[in-house]
C-alpha cells in the first residue's frame, strides 16, 4: 500500500506540473492497484487529479478535497485628469509701434505740445480708434500728462453720442478751433466734487474725431481752468489729418 500511495503522489505531481490530466491517467492508476476496495480509492484519487489539473491556478488541493482560494483583485483608481497649470502666455495689446518723437501717429500729425512733454513710448491701436500719450520722462509706465485719442469711420458715432449726452446734460461748452468746431468739457468728475479730466473733442472731418485730454494732476501745473483750456485749444489747432 505505501508503494501504491507513492506512485499516486508521483503521478499527481507529474500531471499537475503540466496543469493538464493525461487521458489514460485513471486507467494507469487502476492497473497499478490490487483489489476492488483499492480500485475505488484510487479511482477517486485519479479523478481528483484530473479535476485539479484542469482547474485554474488559484485552486489548491489537500488530499482528495479541493479548497478554493480567490485570486487577489487589484482595484485601480482612475487617474485624475491632468491639470495644465502653465500660466497663459502674456500678449501685448495692439500698439502703433515705434513712433519716434510721437508727433505723427495713425492718420494724424501733432503740431504743438506743451513744453517738456515727450512721447511716452506707449500707444494702443484698435483699428478705427487709436491713442497715444505724452509725459515728462518718456516712460510708458509713468503717468500721462496729455493723451490724444483718435476716432475714425464707424467709431465716430460713439464719440458723437458722448458729446450729445454732455450737451443734453448742459455740461461743457461749444468751442471754435480755427475753422473747426469742438466741445470743451471736464470728464469723470467724482461725486465728492474732485477735479476731473479737462477734455477737448475736435471735429477733424466727417469721419474723424480727436479727443484731447489733460490728466487732472498735470492740469494743476497751470494757473487755472482758462489756462488749461487755452493749452487744449493750442494742441487742437496743431492737429492735422492725413486721412
Amino acid at each position: 500500500m505505501p508503494m501504491l500511495e507513492e506512485e499516486i503522489r508521483q503521478i499527481m505531481a507529474d500531471e499537475t506540473a503540466r496543469l493538464q490530466a493525461a487521458p489514460d491517467l485513471a486507467e494507469r492508476v487502476m492497473r497499478a492497484s490490487r483489489g476492488r476496495r483499492t480500485r475505488a480509492r484510487v479511482a477517486a484519487l485519479a479523478t481528483s487529479v484530473a479535476v485539479i489539473a484542469a482547474a485554474p491556478i488559484g485552486y489548491l488541493t489537500v488530499g482528495s478535497v479541493a479548497t478554493t482560494v480567490p485570486e487577489p483583485t487589484i482595484s485601480v483608481a482612475p487617474e485624475p485628469p491632468a491639470i495644465d497649470d502653465t500660466p497663459p502666455a502674456r500678449t501685448e495689446p495692439p500698439n502703433l509701434g515705434d513712433l519716434g518723437d510721437g508727433k505723427e501717429f495713425g492718420q494724424v500729425k501733432v503740431g504743438y505740445l506743451p513744453e517738456r512733454l515727450r512721447w511716452s513710448n506707449w500707444s494702443l491701436d484698435f483699428g478705427d480708434r487709436y491713442t497715444t500719450s505724452y509725459n515728462f520722462d518718456g516712460d510708458k509706465k509713468g503717468f500721462y500728462c496729455v493723451q490724444i485719442y483718435m476716432y475714425e469711420e464707424a467709431a465716430v458715432q460713439e464719440v458723437d453720442d458722448r458729446i450729445q449726452q454732455y450737451r443734453d446734460e448742459g455740461d461743457g461748452e461749444e468751442v471754435t478751433v480755427g475753422d473747426r468746431t469742438g466741445y470743451l468739457v471736464i470728464q469723470h468728475v467724482g461725486e465728492d466734487g474732485m477735479k476731473g479730466t479737462p477734455t477737448l473733442f475736435l471735429r477733424m472731418g466727417d469721419r474723424q474725431r480727436a479727443e484731447i485730454m489733460f490728466s487732472p494732476v498735470y492740469a494743476k501745473e497751470f494757473s487755472g481752468a482758462e489756462a488749461v483750456s487755452a493749452e487744449l485749444k493750442r494742441i487742437a489747432e496743431g492737429l492735422t489729418s492725413t486721412h
